[in-house]
């Protein structure tokens, strides 16, 4: 799958390297350089959250507080590892890069750094279990890569002993949930991405973690094409006249999440060309209902998208032993439901930073006549009686 889109645009990449060469010296979105530390913007295109700065001896990287966007969350100083340490650097969290001994928390940042061909810096992750990436997992089974435990509560003398350069973790607004691993003197690398509010604006941190790996140029390129794709993938939805209604996912406990016109998913369906029943609700994210309030506005939705984990691929028979509310919806009624089994498709590990294989799904699914086969589908499968 990573494949896909590479090997089509080989020929952009040396174009786009120097676009971005190009662009370093002003910011979108009110980055205007100034001074000091802000006079080498990189220009971010959709990323809110991220500002980097590149200068002679050293890289600045800011991040911005997802839960108080007047404050900065955290704020890095990148000096490559083979250079002397210059002179009066900025304050910030030191990182000599590229990073050859990490400790990763999530597998889809681990996923990131293989792809970006850094598989070989990842000495620890979290969550060993839920990594999907081959070439990790045969690393880990090998004993090459420590499995450090849950990443809520981490094997701390594991990680002494292993002693990485830094950890790359997904911050919290309260970052007490840090526990003990924020007092043994290991870099904190607070990958907020999760937090951006567009599916490109999250795709855009890939180059930051570019510039983690020495791959900056790579990682600008990645995005690039993933950016382009998707805003020509967009555009070539919007021509759509039909704008069929959109379910997504199912209820879990008692209460159903639903995703809101400002949620991620949210505004992949209305890109796709597609309506969700639930875009007034006024919060960003998710908005957590009732199965039943989920039923009176979405009953008669053209279209249901159901994610799951489990070993066997679920029938629609299987859903509708699920929850007996689940029959009243007309998509199942119709057999117009596609499911994404995410023990075997890396839907977590790939969407984040190729939102643009997702939306490719949507509009597949959304509207067949300006598509291909359900074959072609990159997460998501027509779900079977």
């Amino acid at each position: 799958m990573k494949t896909l889109i590479v090997e089509a645009t080989l020929k952009l990449i040396l174009v786009l390297a120097s676009m971005f060469s190009l662009a370093s010296c002003r910011g979108d979105h009110g980055n205007t350089g100034t001074t000091d530390s802000r006079d080498s913007l990189i220009a971010m295109h959709d990323a809110r959250l991220l500002e980097i700065s590149e200068h002679k001896e050293f890289t600045e990287v800011r991040i911005t507080n997802p839960w108080d966007t007047t404050q900065l969350l955290d704020k890095y100083i990148l000096v490559e590892r083979d250079k002397p340490l210059p002179e009066n650097l900025p304050d910030g969290v030191l990182l000599r890069v590229p990073l050859n001994k990490s400790l990763v928390y999530s597998s889809v940042h681990a996923g990131l750094l293989s792809e970006l061909g850094s598989d070989s810096s990842i000495a620890g992750v979290c969550n060993a279990s839920y990594i999907k990436d081959k070439k990790l997992k045969t690393r880990i089974d090998a004993g090459l890569v420590a499995d450090c435990g849950p990443d809520l509560s981490p094997d701390i003398e594991k990680i002494i002993m292993l002693g990485p350069d830094a950890i790359l973790l997904s911050p919290f607004e309260s970052n007490t949930q840090y526990g003990k691993v924020k007092g043994i003197g290991i870099p904190l690398v607070q990958c907020a991405d999760y937090m951006e509010p567009t599916p490109l604006g999250r795709a855009e941190w890939i180059r930051f973690f570019g510039r983690l790996t020495g791959k900056a140029a790579e990682a600008d390129s990645m995005f690039m094409i993933t950016r382009q794709r998707y805003l020509s993938l967009k555009d070539k939805a919007q021509k759509s006249a039909n704008r069929p209604s959109v379910l997504f996912d199912r209820q879990y406990g008692a209460t159903w999440d639903v995703p809101t016109a400002r949620s991620t998913i949210g505004i992949l369906i209305e890109d796709a060309g597609g309506k969700n029943p639930f875009a007034s609700e006024p919060k960003p994210g998710s908005a957590t209902l009732d199965p039943e309030q989920v039923l009176a506005k979405a009953h008669n939705a053209d279209v249901w998208l159901v994610r799951y984990y489990q070993d066997n691929e679920k029938t629609l028979a299987e859903l509708r032993t699920d929850n007996p509310i689940n029959s009243q919806f007309d998509p199942l009624k119709k057999g117009n439901v596609y499911g994404c089994n995410t023990k075997k498709v890396d839907f977590f590990e790939q969407t984040p930073f190729h939102p643009d294989l997702l939306l490719e799904d949507l509009i597949n699914i959304l509207h067949p006549e300006n598509s291909t086969t359900s074959a072609n589908l990159h997460f998501f499968k027509k779900m079977n009686p």
